[in-house]
């Protein structure tokens, strides 16, 4: 049974291993519908209760295949995050002529417009709840504002501050895949979530020095994403090899497998490690995996719910393998 933690001022009750649906929307590679649905399934026989998209995801065919597998079943029993900064509208040629665009194929005829405004915020949201076929979701994230932010600090942040205390969401926040702009939100907002991905994993510590900290401090809530960094954390063997969405550079491969090779001497699967050491750390309250495949799945549950001894941090860290001991202080999973 995967545990569940309370996310956000509003306490919502998160699984500690979250669904990332980027790759039901045909991240890397085309997905057919069927597929899909049976890997969201899958995703609810395990116990997965939090799912999180985007308009990104597909240009809006994350949103789509995830609201077909919700309807139906009780809103109160499951959460919802997506995002907002990216809006679509219609590609005036054929959906062949994007398709790849930003890593995802068989996607539809559509492009992505970055709009950080106040009412770009409140016009995304809507779209993506016509696109899921809800009322309402649970939590909203400023998504990717690295490039714009001044917009995002001076228009989005305030147009989702009013959307919460009009109670039309719950929680608030940011989605990165770096750690200073989610910092500057921290310190200068009030939002209650920040969405860090890539940046708490074995092989890249950078969020467990500054942010997480600072996170804690400041009583906003963590889901840490990326704890496989695209792949090279749970393969590393595996031919192309990727990290951070693009082909993993040799010293990085180096050292995955010479983590793969301690976690090997305490039987331990390096997935398993990674995803421990992601969930770790005090702040973090979930952990999001993308998952393709009913087996990946399970794969991905299993891995979550195994326990590590504490001897293979002991090891890791000894061999100057483990970028941050606070994020193995104890395993709340």
């Amino acid at each position: 049974m995967i545990p569940t933690a309370p996310l956000g001022r509003a306490g919502l009750p998160v699984t500690r291993l979250g669904f990332g649906a980027a790759p039901v929307a045909g991240l890397y590679a085309p997905l057919a519908e069927d597929a899909a649905q049976r890997t969201l399934a899958a995703a609810w026989e395990a116990g997965i209760r939090y799912f999180d998209t985007a308009p990104h995801y597909g240009v809006g065919l994350s949103e789509e295949r995830l609201g077909r597998f919700l309807a139906g079943r009780p809103r109160e029993a499951y959460v919802l995050s997506t995002k907002v900064g990216r809006r679509l509208v219609p590609h005036p040629g054929p959906a062949r002529e994007v398709d790849g665009a930003d890593g995802f194929f068989g996607t539809p005829a559509r492009e992505r417009v970055r709009d950080y405004s106040a009412d770009g915020v409140r016009r995304s949201l809507a779209e993506s709840l016509e696109r899921l076929g809800l009322d309402r979701v649970d939590v909203v994230l400023i998504h990717d504002p690295e490039a714009y932010a001044r917009e995002a600090l001076e228009e989005a942040y305030p147009a989702l501050e009013r959307l919460r205390a009009e109670g039309v969401v719950s929680s608030i926040g940011v989605g990165m895949n770096e750690t200073a702009l989610p910092a500057r939100f921290v310190r200068e907002t009030d939002i209650d979530v920040v969405l860090v991905a890539g940046r708490h994993t074995l092989l890249d510590g950078e969020a467990a020095h500054d942010l997480l900290p600072l996170c804690r401090a400041r009583g906003v809530d963590v889901i840490a994403a990326g704890a496989f960094n695209s792949g090279l954390l749970a393969d590393p063997a595996a031919p192309g090899a990727r990290y951070d969405y693009g082909r993993a550079p040799a010293p990085l491969l180096a050292r995955a497998r010479r983590i793969a090779a301690v976690c090997a001497r305490h039987d331990v699967p390096l997935p398993v490690a990674a995803l421990a050491h992601t969930a770790a750390h005090p702040a973090v309250r979930t952990v999001l995996a993308g998952m393709r495949t009913p087996r990946e799945v399970r794969e991905n549950t299993r891995a979550f719910t195994t326990p590590v001894p504490a001897a293979l941090w002991a090891d890791l860290a000894e061999e100057g393998l483990l970028p941050q001991a606070e994020a193995t202080e104890g395993d709340p999973r």
